[in-house]
Order: structure tokens, then C-alpha cells, then sequence
């Protein structure tokens, strides 16, 4: 079976959303080199009104979604070893690493809160992944699982369509990517690098190399103090022991 994303979600019809355009909406709708399903949360509600939370334990603003819901709603869904990821702010960060990890696999069940959150018990219970895409709150869990359902599907093979793509970008080996250039040779004053005309191929693999290099350095320098380059050169820095 092709690479499956199962969402659950109040909002189904916020799918399929940016995953239903270019490729990764081609290698969808006409290809099934991916499957993309919706699970509506609101479905599996207790309470007669449709109701799907409650208000937090030891009080506070805002309301949470009941444990018994959402462990219905992930019941309900063919798990097939696929991991059970939960979008959140508070959650370890999105990599490319992890990326790669789980579009090996079978796919994702991705589940997007809403209000204050989910109850951490029924997380832990089905051994959730808490997932972040950045430094920022939102309103839901739906935009998020977009960015991670998107990361993981154009790494399917066929879905880009050229498997070497995705060689030199950000991430892959630790680097950020370097930039692009494409016509006009000149737009409002600026030129593109004369070594990206100069045909010289070994020129050009050296400069988007140290481009690369500096800038990830220059905006990500966690990422830098990691990379095996820098490394290196703190240990060329250092005097030799006599």
C-alpha cells in the first residue's frame, strides 16, 4: 500500500488544502503514489450536543479535549505501524531526520488539537509523538499537519519526480541550501555570480559549497556548531601538542 496520511480532525475540510496542488496533489489524485484520509473527531463525541471537551482539570481559561474522544477517534483508524504523531507547540521539533524516518515507512496518523490541548493521558496511553513546526502557537493542529504530512510525502519516491532534487537542500547534510539564481542576468542592478556562468562545474560545486556553509552560519548557527566542517575547523585551530 502506498505511503497513507490519516488526520484526525474537527476540520476534515480543511483537506487536502496546499497538499492538493503541483505534484504532491498529481502524485495524489492521479498517480496514488500517496493516500490522504480524514478522520472527523466530531464524530466519536459523548455528549448529545457534539461536544468534545470539557473544561481543564485544576482550572484555567480555555477548554481541552476528553481523553475517551480522541482514543475513539485513534481507535477507530487501521494502525498498520504507522506513528501516531500529535501537533504541538510544546512538542520536539519537526527535522529532516525524523521526516525521513517515517516516509520510509507506511505512513502517519497525524491527530490536530484544538483549545488548550488534548489530555495528556490518552497521549500517553497510545504513544503519541508530540510534533512542533516552529517556535509558535496556533489556533489548531491543521496548518502543522500540513507542513509534516507535505515534509514526509515529497520524499516518496516519484513523488518530485527527480529523486536527486532534494540532494543539495537544507537539512539533508546539515547545511542550509544555497541560493538560486535564473534569468534575467541582471535584474535591477544585481547580477547573477559570475562562477554560475562560468561553465566551470568544479567552480560552481565550490562556491554553492561555501555559500552553504556561510549561511548557515550566519542564520542558523546551532545548526553550524553541529556540522562536521565547523568541527574541523575548531580542530585546525588548535596547536599541535609537541
Amino acid at each position: 500500500m502506498p505511503f497513507t496520511a490519516t488526520v484526525l480532525t474537527m476540520f476534515p475540510e480543511a483537506f487536502p488544502g496546499p497538499l492538493g496542488v503541483s505534484l504532491i496533489g498529481t502524485a495524489w489524485r492521479e498517480q496514488d503514489l500517496w493516500r490522504l484520509e480524514t478522520v472527523d473527531i466530531r464524530e466519536f463525541s459523548k455528549d448529545k450536543r457534539g461536544f468534545l471537551d470539557d473544561t481543564p482539570a485544576g482550572g484555567g481559561a480555555g477548554q481541552v479535549l476528553r481523553a475517551d474522544v480522541i482514543a475513539d477517534a485513534v481507535d477507530s483508524v487501521e494502525r498498520r505501524g504507522r506513528p501516531l504523531l500529535y501537533m504541538s507547540a510544546r512538542g520536539r521539533p519537526l527535522t529532516q531526520a525524523r521526516v525521513r524516518d517515517w516516509a520510509a515507512g507506511e505512513g502517519v496518523i497525524v491527530l490536530c488539537g484544538r483549545f488548550e490541548g488534548v489530555d495528556q493521558r490518552v497521549l500517553d496511553a497510545r504513544g503519541f509523538e508530540e510534533v512542533s513546526v516552529g517556535d509558535a502557537v496556533l489556533a489548531g493542529g491543521e496548518a502543522a499537519a500540513m507542513v509534516a504530512i507535505e515534509a514526509c510525502v515529497r520524499l516518496v519516491p516519484g513523488v518530485l519526480g527527480n529523486d536527486q532534487s532534494g540532494a543539495e537542500e537544507s537539512f539533508e547534510d546539515g547545511l542550509l541550501e544555497h541560493p538560486q539564481f535564473t534569468r534575467p542576468r541582471t535584474f535591477e542592478g544585481l547580477d547573477i555570480p559570475e562562477v554560475l556562468l562560468s561553465g566551470h562545474h568544479a567552480e560552481v560545486a565550490k562556491w554553492r559549497k561555501h555559500m552553504r556553509e556561510l549561511t548557515t552560519r550566519e542564520r542558523r548557527p546551532d545548526l553550524w556548531a553541529q556540522h562536521p566542517a565547523n568541527q574541523q575547523l575548531k580542530g585546525a585551530s588548535k596547536p599541535k601538542e609537541k
